[in-house]
């Protein structure tokens, strides 16, 4: 049998691979080639160069400047900050000067309220005592501030609280003894404290003698004597009325005090009101005195109310009991 033999073909499949791969390598170096100009190098004279490098040294300077501002700016707020709490302070101080100052206004009105109040006011003399006076040839004829010597008895009713003993005792000893001399004679003496406490016990409830040498034992006494003492007169002056009230003597009470610290005045008005009755004439048997010494005007306003207290009660003592109130401008 006989063979037939198949023509040749008109491309070979190598010619095929070789332009399959020519493709290839054109798309490979179109892919990796770089298209465009090449960009130009910077000229190292560039005139923007030193431009640039002025502007980035500018920026530099006005951040540093920034910084310095602020931190300037942060003090100054620290210093306002300080101004500010000094002047509150300062407001502060202004105006707790102004209330002071206010208080010391309303203090010295009250003091000269008190002055005011303080008068001296002259009693009259029994028909009895003026015809003894007449009698009497007396080399010294003034009054005990003011207050007229018309009385058989005294009684002296003194506060030796620490006040009076620290910052006055001088001075009520020599009113004691100015009062002592403006009585040349009478016929009973006794020394009580504000609390009843007698200087003198073995005289408790009894006259003690007038004569020159009780009269320096008194005074003698008088220097150490510092019994204790609440700072109230009123013990003193009820006990010495019970215990020495008599409807046939003449006594006169001096009560000298700088303050009281009871309670109601009203109520020790009246209870003494009670206990010491008053003659045909309407005239207490028993007068009440009183010297009052501004110890404790020494104090800040707000501390002076216990010596505002002792003058309204001496005040109102002695004008119901046909006494005077004299209120001393000196505690020495």
């Amino acid at each position: 049998m006989k063979l037939k033999r198949r023509g040749s073909e008109a491309i070979s499949v190598a010619f095929l691979d070789v332009i399959t791969c020519g493709f290839g390598a054109i798309i490979l170096l179109l892919m990796i080639a770089q298209f465009g100009d090449p960009p130009e190098p910077e000229h190292p004279d560039d005139p923007r160069i030193g431009k640039i490098s002025a502007l980035q040294r500018s920026l530099f300077d006005l951040q540093r400047q920034g910084r310095e501002l602020e931190g300037q700016h942060a003090a100054r707020a620290q210093q306002l900050s300080t101004w500010d709490a000094e002047q509150r302070r300062l407001g502060k101080q202004l105006a707790d000067t102004a209330e002071h100052a206010a208080l010391n206004r309303d203090s010295a009105a009250r003091n000269a309220q008190i002055s005011g109040e303080l008068k001296v006011a002259h009693q009259r003399l029994s028909e009895e005592m003026r015809r003894l006076y007449q009698q009497r040839d007396r080399s010294r004829t003034d009054l005990v501030g003011g207050v007229p010597i018309d009385s058989e008895y005294i009684i002296f009713i003194i506060d030796t609280s620490g006040s009076m003993f620290t910052h006055a005792w001088p001075k009520v000893i020599a009113q004691i003894i100015d009062t002592l001399a403006v009585y040349p004679k009478v016929k009973g003496i006794q020394i009580m404290n504000d609390m009843g406490a007698y200087m003198f016990p073995s005289y408790r409830s009894k006259w003690i003698p007038d004569s020159p040498a009780r009269r320096n034992a008194i005074v003698t006494r008088l220097q150490t004597w510092n019994a204790f003492s609440n700072s109230s007169p009123v013990e003193g002056i009820t006990t010495a009325i019970r215990s020495f009230y008599n409807a046939r003597s003449k006594i006169s009470l001096y009560v000298y005090g700088d303050e009281f610290t009871g309670g109601s005045i009203q109520n020790v008005v009246e209870y003494v009101k009670s206990i010491n009755s008053k003659d045909a004439s309407g005239t207490p048997l028993v007068r009440i005195h009183a010297v009052g010494f501004p110890v404790q005007f020494l104090n800040p306003p707000h501390l002076q109310q216990t010596g505002i207290k002792f003058a309204t009660l001496m005040r109102e003592l002695t004008r119901n009991n046909s006494g005077t109130f004299v209120g001393l401008n000196s505690h020495r």
